[in-house]
């Protein structure tokens, strides 16, 4: 079974469903999986705001790099390239902001988050990536 639980059906529903994500922890670096996944989320037709405090103001794959999620609002999900133990704030952010997933990239697992988001009413994807859900599923795009 998976970190998160989630089915296949519950997961083809957050992709199908999701228009506005907010990607924290965005690269300018082409060789990281965070500057590859906003590329190919763009690509497939979604509205991405890259987000990372150091890259704020400078763009990405043509989209403007913002500091903080209230700058990425409103937003659907929040797709989470942090370290694990580092997630907990961007998840708070998340809920106080109306997000209706979570979603931690592979090797990202954080049970107390998940729990904190759940209680809100959230969705929470755990340790999977957008990209490799995508083509697992035979998601079309849009």
């Amino acid at each position: 079974m998976s970190a998160d639980g989630l089915t296949d059906a519950a997961i083809r529903t957050i992709l199908t469903t999701t228009r506005r994500v907010a990607l924290v922890g965005a690269s300018a670096n082409p060789a990281r999986p965070s500057n590859e996944v906003l590329r190919s989320l763009l690509v497939r037709g979604y509205d991405v705001t890259p987000v990372n405090p150091g890259l704020a103001g400078q763009t990405l794959h043509g989209r403007v790099v913002v500091a903080s999620l209230d700058a990425a609002a409103p937003l659907d999900m929040v797709d989470l390239f942090r370290a694990s133990d580092k997630v907990l704030p961007a998840v708070r952010d998340a809920i106080r902001l109306g997000a209706r997933t979570i979603w931690m990239q592979l090797g990202v697992i954080n049970h107390e988050a998940a729990t904190l988001a759940r209680n809100a009413g959230l969705t929470i994807v755990m340790n999977r990536c957008p990209l490799i859900e995508i083509a697992r599923l035979r998601i079309a795009e849009r």
